[in-house]
């Protein structure tokens, strides 16, 4: 009760904060940018009754009459003047980032309703950001980790946990059309490049929960990103010690046809090459995408999405050293290493989209997408370890030596796994707008999935000359003391083949109402999923099964002069099991495994309000979620391994918070706080701290620049987040293991000399062929914390004690980034 008292006082503390009184007129406000999505200075922004114009970093505010239809001017030299008509109701601070185009290029006049898209709970990134801020893994990741409700502690991963949940719980969707991620990757430095190319990006918006019916069966969040449809010819280079990414975009003379294409590539050497373990590291990422657009008329509307992306990871680890213990009693883990990995992920990603919109209040859609990934993970690695006291004595000869061993011993890892999975997808939507108030979507899908998996892995571990057997068989072992005559077995020994089908049939309907009381305006959005599926393993028929999801959400927009949303959402949210789920730790497939079953109770409050005569929002959310059926699960760094029986439950409890505005003028910053507290029920032995049970966060996104120099600028990514649970020993009771990781706390930082953008380096005669070119220095992990991943468990063969011994993650590393746009 004590909890949930102090989280009622922090939610009290978020809404008191504001002040209320009543409005007069509505605002709009915004950045005006070109077509390189670059601010322009000195636009004039014009209404009949009032005009303004745009500071040196794009930025208007204009106030204008409420309940009334006005037309917004947008004018200057070498840009197509440009129109847009608004009408807003009282109160309303609308914001508008109006694009124009070059003095040749057509905009068509754009009619504004007066509703935020991200009013319904989404946050909405900007896509300029993914390409400035620094981070050991660049791209739209890194930028969601710094949210609430975000929580990671690996720089190498592109994957994140959301709200208690596991990196496996996460829906993205790439122009309305689910992309997947491999299935065998089992540590961050495996997974090269995100799906998500941030060159091709034009909209990002993120739900960390709550969110709407019309989003799949996922139990934690939320990413929808729309690709860029391009209007001009642009292209771009981007090159750094990480590697480098080009892209090009262009439309044809007759406007029907479009394209972009961009193409990365990544190695993680200088990363990888700062942990402690020494390696001979050969990665190579590479990735090709590819958006075209074919209007056929001014009702269809075709498109295609192709991605290619060939992953190499070949890796020879050589020696290791971790110091651990105490000041008092400090410890030292070395290991000699032998042999070596070779992993590859190969995937194929197609879709065909075609809209059809018949009139304005009608819209059809037929989406069309194969999936297909082939992956082998091979490697024999040898480890020979020794786990030893160190000499603490600062006036001995062999000071920072190891001088006693407490366990010798050996380790040898096999794995011969591959992976075929082919998964297609067909489905049909419809959007309807009734009236001005009402409007109707939907949605029949079928998802075919096929998996062919081979799974051979087996580790062997060898202490102080004596071989572990495995822990799971009924034995008796007091080695050394007396000799062991069980069995000879490997310590961990998995061999599996599985081909695996399910067939998904799902669907969803969803309303949204807009209405008043009284002066104020309310939205209400309701829907309701569907899903019914089939899964077989080997021509073995598991028994169909069937999920209903209603959820509802209720938004507040009083009629205060301070700008304010309330938001409740409240939904059943449940998650039918992937491949990865129905395949329990010993390999094997169990296709009746059930949903994972979640309810969400959300509660959250935006306050927008201007300080230093600048533009800044709160915004606040108090959750609950309650969680049965769960599938317990481990995880060994980012790889998860599920139980496969459901017997678990499960709660989530926590508040976020985030203050974002312009605390440097014309640059959007913020600042994060989340708390969270989440434990499962496995088989009623009681509660316990789930592997995602990261209590604390806190994050800042802040960009500067100098006031005296405007080329340099300045940009820091800070996340701090406490530890997770640093898991068991295989094959062990995670009852008798809760401890926990250090804190992960990592800052990284860039500087960037802008030589020109839309502002800066008109007058160098060898720019004149660029839009943008810069040059950055970038600093990652720039207070060299030692942070850990997973802990490896090692035996001390004499007090048979396990230690934790921390996996640390990349220490402080420099990169340049040259950046260029034409």
């Amino acid at each position: 009760m004590l909890i949930h008292s102090k989280l009622f006082r922090i939610v009290l503390f978020f809404i008191f904060i504001s002040t209320f009184s009543f409005a007069q007129k509505a605002r709009i406000k915004g950045v005006v940018l070109n077509e390189n999505q670059l601010p322009i200075e000195n636009v004039s922004v014009s209404s009949p009754t009032s005009n303004t114009s745009t500071n040196k970093n794009g930025f208007y505010e204009l106030e204008i009459a409420a309940n009334v239809e006005i037309t917004i001017s947008f004018y200057i030299s070498s840009f197509k003047k440009s129109t847009y008509k608004v009408n807003l109701k009282p109160n309303e601070d609308f914001e508008w980032n109006p694009i124009l185009g070059t003095i040749n290029e057509v905009i068509e006049t754009v009619v504004i309703t007066g509703k935020n898209r991200n009013i319904n709970g989404a946050t909405a990134l900007s896509p300029v950001l993914l390409r400035r801020i620094p981070g050991g893994n660049a791209g739209v990741e890194n930028l969601i980790k710094t949210l609430p409700g975000v929580y990671s502690n690996n720089e190498l991963s592109t994957s994140y946990a959301v709200r208690g949940g596991n990196y496996d719980e996460n829906l993205v969707y790439v122009n309305e059309i689910e992309v997947y991620r491999p299935f065998l990757v089992r540590s961050g430095q495996q997974e090269g490049l995100s799906f998500t190319n941030t060159d091709m990006v034009q909209n990002i918006d993120f739900y960390a929960g709550g969110f709407q019916a019309k989003y799949g069966d996922k139990l934690s969040s939320v990413l929808d990103i729309a690709y860029r449809n391009p209007k001009t010819f642009h292209a771009g280079l981007e090159a750094s010690f990480l590697g480098g990414s080009i892209f090009a975009e262009g439309v044809s003379k007759n406007q029907k046809w479009s394209n972009i294409t961009g193409i990365r590539y990544r190695n993680n050497a200088l990363l990888v090459k700062s942990q402690e373990t020494q390696t001979n590291y050969q990665p190579s990422f590479l990735d090709v995408q590819s958006l075209f657009n074919f209007n056929l008329n001014t009702k269809w509307n075709f498109s295609f999405l192709g991605n290619i992306a060939q992953n190499n990871y070949n890796y020879q680890p050589t020696s290791r050293q971790t110091n651990f213990g105490t000041i008092s009693e400090p410890i030292a883990l070395l290991i000699q290493y032998e042999g070596q990995e070779k992993d590859t992920y190969t995937t194929f990603f197609g879709a065909i989209k075609s809209v059809f919109e018949p009139n304005k209040n009608n819209k059809y859609k037929y989406i069309s997408s194969v999936y297909h990934t082939v992956e082998q993970e091979y490697y024999d690695i040898l480890a020979q370890y020794r786990l030893g006291e160190v000499d603490a004595n600062i006036g001995s000869e062999t000071f920072g030596n190891v001088v006693f061993s407490r366990g010798i011993g050996s380790q040898l890892n096999h794995a011969r796994n591959n992976l075929d999975a082919l998964i297609v997808t067909n489905e049909i939507k419809g959007n309807h707008k009734l009236n001005d108030d009402n409007a109707i979507e939907w949605s029949f899908k079928h998802n075919f999935e096929n998996i062919r998996d081979r799974v051979v892995e087996w580790e062997v571990i060898d202490s102080a000359g004596f071989s572990l057997p495995n822990p799971e068989l009924e034995y008796i072992n007091d080695q050394p003391y007396n000799p062991y005559f069980g069995p000879l077995a490997p310590y961990q020994n998995v061999r599996a083949k599985n081909n695996t089908t399910i067939n998904r049939f799902n669907s969803y309907l969803n309303w949204n109402y807009e209405g008043l009381i009284g002066s104020h305006t309310y939205y209400v959005n309701a829907g309701v999923r569907g899903q019914s599926w089939l899964a077989s393993n080997n021509e073995i028929s598991g028994t169909n099964q069937f999920t209903f999801s209603p959820r509802a959400q209720f938004i507040l927009k009083p009629n205060w002069d301070k700008e304010m949303v309330f938001r409740f959402s409240v939904g059943v949210y449940n998650q039918p099991p992937f491949y990865r789920e129905l395949r329990a730790s010993d390999g094997s497939v169990k296709p009746n495994v059930k949903d994972q079953k979640s309810v969400h109770f959300v509660f959250g409050h935006d306050y927008s309000f201007q300080m230093w005569n600048r533009p800044f929002k709160l915004v606040s959310e108090a959750y609950y979620k309650t969680m049965t059926d769960v599938n317990a699960y481990t995880i060994d760094n980012v790889r998860i391994r599920y139980e496969a029986n459901n017997n678990a439950t499960a709660y989530v409890y926590g508040i976020d918070g985030r203050l974002n505005g312009e605390f440097v003028p014309g640059v959007e910053s913020w600042f994060t706080f989340g708390y969270l507290k989440t434990e499962e029920n496995q088989g009623g032995k009681g509660f316990i701290a789930r592997p995602t049970d990261q209590r604390l966060k806190f994050a800042i996104l802040f960009q500067d620049y100098m006031p005296n120099i405007p080329s340099l600028k300045m940009y820091l990514n800070l996340v701090y987040n406490t530890g997770l649970p640093g898991g068991s020993p295989a094959y062990a009771d995670p009852y008798l293991y809760q401890t926990r990781l250090n804190d992960y706390r990592r800052a990284d930082t860039g500087f960037s000399y802008v030589f020109k953008d839309a502002k800066l380096g008109g007058h160098r005669k060898w720019l004149a062929n660029f839009s943008e070119f810069s040059l950055g220095f970038e600093i990652y992990n720039m207070f060299n914390n030692q942070n850990s991943i997973t802990n490896t468990w090692v035996r001390d063969v004499y007090t048979k004690t396990q230690y934790g011994v921390p996996n640390y993650l990349t220490t402080r590393t420099f990169n340049l980034k040259l950046s260029m746009r034409i």
